[in-house]
């Protein structure tokens, strides 16, 4: 057999007795109270069959039963199995996402859904799934080293394959969460400055939107010039250097037809290439790395526009609300700000279960779904959405735990992809609740309504505390 050795003291049958305890109560709290607050959503003033399954909630009662079931059979499996279908479950899901690409049903713009009779499935929920497999079995291979490129290469392509299909479905939000395995690339050695370029496209991408382009360039200058004097130490040059820049910009966009940007972007393009050359020349190789993102950003923000025109309105009308180029409170901006107004009337202890206002008389759209974090806030106040996120903390902590006490690859890879997803979502969708976060229709996980959800969530949790029971002694980690 493989490196992947499997121990028979940790069979099926002494399983429940190792399975993480702290974790399983935590999953459990967290979905009795995405049921109250799913509960309090649907039940309207004048309802009189409560048990009814036109409910929302007894729909969701449901699909807690469904989770309960997969979850006891999922911590029943042998822990190879997982290592074993990894790839199967992975290509399965690509053919999935290609398949509702193709014939799936759209819903709020995307078309990431299929039905089966009256049952409607997102595949990418489930995809997350088999993607965290995937990373979990090729980052576990025995020759894998992440810093070298055509394993970097890899992983890369398992997670743009199926970035891609979810963008072409016009789901970007759920696209996205696929970031959050960049942090456990880096958890697993990816060197730190492969996120910088990221990080700094999209400072790029919004003061594209909120500033001229003369104005990004003249401060991203002024940096640069900061950033050289501090590593050369040479202070008279570099001012020169700047007021040469400015001066020759000054001259450029005067003496002739072209536009001020234009006449930036020749001088400055004409000062990097120079101090290039003299960085090679001088071996002062760390100048390089600025210089390189500085060219970047010079090719980058005049294809923001570009990139932003691209996008669907409502996908802009966000963008622009979030950055503050928009204030339409009644429009674009109406669900946020509902969404702020349901969780502040709140105050520190709420008004009570079923005893919100914003909630009950329908001012907060899509509340038992993607702002369900709003009934939490309008109905138990600061205290209780703390206890909600001191929830979501505690789990994704115990999650990293796991991935520490797991001896081999696989399994920590694979716990801290379940920690890194679900830290995503829950900023994701706490942040858009409050407005600190363009919405992007991503769910609360285990709380929000929806059977994809919650199954694709209790399947991501319970693998890694099977996966983390094969290989603990349970009880003794508290």
């Amino acid at each position: 057999m493989s490196h992947y050795n499997i121990s028979r003291r940790y069979s099926s049958t002494s399983l429940f007795g190792n399975v993480d305890k702290v974790a399983l109560g935590i999953y459990i709290a967290i979905v009795f109270i995405g049921i109250l607050s799913i509960t309090s959503a649907s039940i309207e003033p004048d309802t009189t069959n409560f048990f009814s399954f036109s409910h929302n909630y007894m729909k969701q009662l449901v699909w807690v039963g469904i989770s309960s079931i997969m979850a006891a059979v999922v911590l029943l499996l042998e822990r190879r199995l997982f290592h074993m279908f990894a790839y199967p479950a992975y290509i399965f899901g690509i053919l999935l996402l290609l398949f509702t690409l193709v014939f799936g049903r759209e819903v709020n713009g995307a078309k990431a859904w299929f039905e089966l009779g009256s049952i409607r499935v997102q595949p990418v929920e489930f995809v997350k799934i088999a993607t965290a497999l995937m990373m979990a079995r090729i980052m576990s291979d025995y020759s894998f080293n992440i810093k070298r490129l055509p394993d970097l290469i890899k992983v890369g392509l398992v997670l743009l394959i199926p970035f891609g299909i979810i963008v072409l479905q016009n789901d970007t939000g759920s696209g996205l969460v696929l970031g959050a395995f960049l942090f456990v690339m880096y958890r697993e050695g990816l060197s730190k400055y492969i996120y910088f370029p990221a990080i700094f496209t999209i400072i790029l991408f919004i003061a594209a939107l909120v500033l001229q382009p003369v104005v990004i360039f003249l401060a991203l200058l002024v940096c640069f010039i900061l950033y050289s004097i501090l590593l050369t130490r040479e202070f008279v040059g570099h001012v020169r250097l700047f007021f040469g820049i400015i001066l020759g910009w000054l001259l450029l966009s005067t003496l002739t037809p072209l536009s001020g940007y234009a006449a930036l972007m020749i001088v400055c393009g004409i000062a990097v290439l120079v101090l290039a050359f003299l960085a090679l020349k001088t071996r002062t190789l760390m100048l390089l790395w600025p210089i390189v993102m500085f060219i970047y950003a010079m090719a980058f923000v005049p294809a923001a526009d570009t990139l932003f025109e691209h996008l669907e309105p409502h996908q802009k009308n966000r963008i622009l609300t979030f950055v503050g180029l928009v204030d339409d409170p009644r429009n674009v901006g109406y669900n946020v700000n509902q969404s702020k107004i349901a969780i502040g009337s709140g105050g520190m202890w709420g008004k009570g279960f079923m005893e919100g206002t914003q909630i009950k008389y329908d001012y907060v759209p899509e509340k038992h779904t993607d702002f369900i974090f709003c009934i939490v806030g309008e109905e138990w106040g600061f205290f209780g959405s703390a206890v909600v996120v001191l929830l979501y903390v505690s789990l994704i902590m115990r999650l990293m735990k796991m991935g520490e006490r797991i001896k081999e690859p696989f399994g920590r890879v694979y716990c801290y992809s379940v920690a890194a997803i679900l830290l995503v979502h829950v900023l994701v969708n706490i942040g858009m609740t409050i407005g600190l976060m363009p919405v992007m229709g991503i769910p609360l996980p285990l709380m929000s309504y929806g059977g994809s959800s919650l199954v694709a969530f209790t399947l991501l949790i319970m693998i890694a505390i099977r996966l983390d029971a094969s290989t603990s002694d349970g009880d003794n980690y508290l």
